[in-house]
């Protein structure tokens, strides 16, 4: 008991001196970009009644913590600059290095923003070989949900400049926003990374603000419970264990190494890559891929590169009978690299395991199938041999509960309200395609949400319109992807909201378009025109303003003409589309007439609604203003 007691006292001395240790937020650390212009707020942990100090640019600031240990100071505007350094003071002392003050822009949305620059390094070799930028910062909140309570920290992360080899982590569309906004201003940069592959709009509400939205309030009370969590997630990894023990188990090709240079494979059947599991009317489990290629002498023994484009769902891939790379999710591009001494001259086998879960698996078409070494290369795709290892049933889909409302507020959000931001930049839009017409009110209210809690007014709120996807539309049709586009058109009513439109950036095959680079410059302009109030700047292509029939013919206007439109390519306007009394649309014909477009089809004599790209890849659609950037899809009644 004497024993007891003298712990219980030794830990309540410590106790004190413990709880008195000043704690900062992960934002405020080493590295880190202030928002120049505009009052800051430093916060953070200590003692209840605690005096904290802060020296910073030779004076002094004082407070105490309040009697939930929660301090703060408000720091006067700064202009742009730095370095600097601050000391904070209390039982403690913490110094913060390497401060500059500059322009934060906060980064959000799904995994087209979420996507970095390694996935692009072979698209954009010099910028991840560059001297980079210490002036651009990134702050990457870690990827956490929360359905009980607004997080005040996040759990790690630390500002990192865009230099050697940190610029690898940052995304691709933030750094080059940023890259295009310090060229033209000189101000640093900071960018604070919080997006998540997948996550769909309302993910990233806060609990209060979907009160509006029952469906997604319960589904929050719902998932407020750790068990219902625990079961979910137990079941799922339960079902996905044994689906593939039992595929793995069934595998004849596991079984008799199919991989290997020596197995017989004279009986299997011909496949032609790129192509699909669907087409050859194969089942779901695991098929096998073999190829024999030679290897001219100039390659052989030399490391080189293996590019299999894409493959659903995942694969395993074998040089020789030597594994040399694996993917298990089908969005990543294949590229394995090949050591030195694998290749050898003259007949070399590559193998490929392709597990295909549910739907439509195998090859995509359109994507590099190659294998190269300097100046040596060979193309894979073509006549290949297949045999399927094993069959099963589709893989039930699982729960993926991080995607659920206003988890990702809590946690990813909610953390960063007390750092000051110039704005926000946003790329999302695709996990809410399935309900394109509940869009429009969901993002109204997040960015309405955001600003609320920020508490810096209509702060500038960019957005990308979703890119062009999937096999080209030739006729009119209907499209979830085309809702979903003018739902985010619409949102432009919004306050100090603006958008870059991106249908002709996107990839018929991918939902990750790589051309990064142009959907930043597209954001960047939008940004120097709303953030920067330069107002010579064209930031937007045409944007529909409004129609009125003229007869067997539909005028529309414009905003956003810049010098004037334009038809792409030499070519007749293309993906304009008219209805009459019975609603159905069709192709119709257009041609611009100064800041307008006349549009008529010769079988509608009474039209009463028009639209323009509506189409989940309205390839082809080719207005634009005369500084080539493109019209934004719509459609009017």
């Amino acid at each position: 008991m004497k024993k007891i007691t003298t712990l219980i006292f030794s830990l309540c001395l410590l106790l004190p001196f413990s709880n008195a240790q000043i704690r900062l937020p992960r934002l405020i650390s080493n590295g880190m970009v202030l928002q120049r212009d505009s009052e800051v707020k430093i916060w953070g942990w200590a003692a209840p009644g605690e005096k904290v100090s802060l020296s910073f640019l030779q004076k002094d600031y004082t407070t105490s913590a309040d009697r939930n240990g929660n301090w703060h100071i408000q720091l006067p505007p700064q202009r742009a600059g730095g370095p600097y350094n601050m000391i904070f003071s209390a039982s403690n002392r913490i110094e913060i290095n390497n401060i500059l003050f500059g322009d934060v822009w906060l980064c959000s949305g799904q995994s087209n923003m979420e996507l970095s620059m390694d996935r692009l390094k072979d698209k954009y070799p010099e910028v991840i070989a560059g001297r980079g930028n210490d002036r651009i910062r990134q702050f990457l909140v870690p990827d956490k949900y929360d359905f009980n309570q607004a997080a005040v920290d996040v759990d790690n992360g630390g500002w990192l400049p865009a230099t050697g080899r940190h610029i690898a982590g940052f995304s691709a569309v933030a750094l080059f926003f940023a890259n295009e906004l310090f060229e033209k201003y000189e101000i640093p940069i900071g960018l604070i990374n919080a997006a998540l592959g997948g996550s769909p709009v309302q993910a990233w509400i806060s609990e209060e603000a979907l009160k509006k939205f029952p469906a997604y309030y319960s589904e929050v009370q719902q998932f407020k419970d750790g068990k219902l969590i625990t079961r979910i997630e137990t079941k799922d990894s339960i079902t996905r264990a044994n689906w593939y023990n039992l595929l793995n188990s069934r595998d004849e090709g596991l079984k008799h190494h199919w991989e290997s240079p020596l197995f017989n494979d004279a009986a299997w059947q011909p496949y032609s890559v790129p192509g699909y599991w669907s087409d050859k009317a194969f089942l779901n489990g695991a098929a096998w891929f073999r190829k024999t290629i030679n290897v001219p002498a100039a390659m052989a023994g030399q490391a080189a590169r293996l590019w299999l484009g894409r493959i659903v769902d995942a694969d395993s891939v074998y040089i020789n009978g030597v594994f040399v790379g694996t993917t298990g999710y089908q969005y990543p591009p294949r590229k394995y690299d090949v050591p030195a001494g694998l290749l050898k001259e003259g007949k070399n086998l590559i193998a490929v395991r392709v597990i295909n879960t549910a739907g439509k698996g195998g090859f995509v078409p359109d994507k590099p199938y190659t294998l190269f070494s300097g100046d040596q290369q060979i193309d894979l795709s073509g006549a290949w041999k297949y045999q399927m290892g094993a069959t099963m049933d589709s893989l039930p889909a699982q729960t993926f509960v991080r995607w659920k409302a206003a988890g990702l507020f809590n946690a990813m959000i909610a953390p960063l309200l007390n750092y000051s931001i110039k704005g926000a930049i946003w790329y999302q839009g695709e996990s809410n395609t399935s309900k394109p017409g509940e869009y429009q009110s969901l993002f109204s209210t997040l960015i309405k949400d955001w600003r609320s809690r920020w508490k810096q007014g209509d702060f500038p709120f960019l957005f990308v319109q979703l890119a062009n996807f999937m096999e080209p539309d030739s006729t009119a049709t209907e499209s979830d992807w085309a809702e979903l586009r003018q739902q985010q058109f619409n949102t432009l009513s919004v306050p100090r909201t603006a958008m870059a439109v991106t249908i002709d950036l996107g990839e018929w095959n991918d939902i990750h378009p790589l051309n990064k680079k142009d959907v930043g410059t597209r954001l960047a302009l939008q940004a120097m025109r709303l953030a920067y109030n330069d107002d010579k700047v064209v930031a937007s292509g045409p944007l529909y303003q409004s129609m009125k029939i003229k007869g067997d013919s539909m005028v529309i206007t414009f905003t956003n003409t810049g010098s004037g439109l334009l038809a792409a390519g030499d070519k007749p306007l293309q993906h304009f589309s008219i209805a009459g009394k019975d609603g159905k649309f069709v192709r119709a014909d257009a041609m611009i007439r100064g800041k307008e477009v006349i549009v008529w089809n010769k079988n509608i004599t009474q039209p009463l609604a028009v639209r323009y790209a509506w189409a989940n890849n309205p390839e082809g659609a080719n207005l634009y203003n005369k500084e080539g950037l493109p019209a934004a899809p719509f459609e009017a009644r």
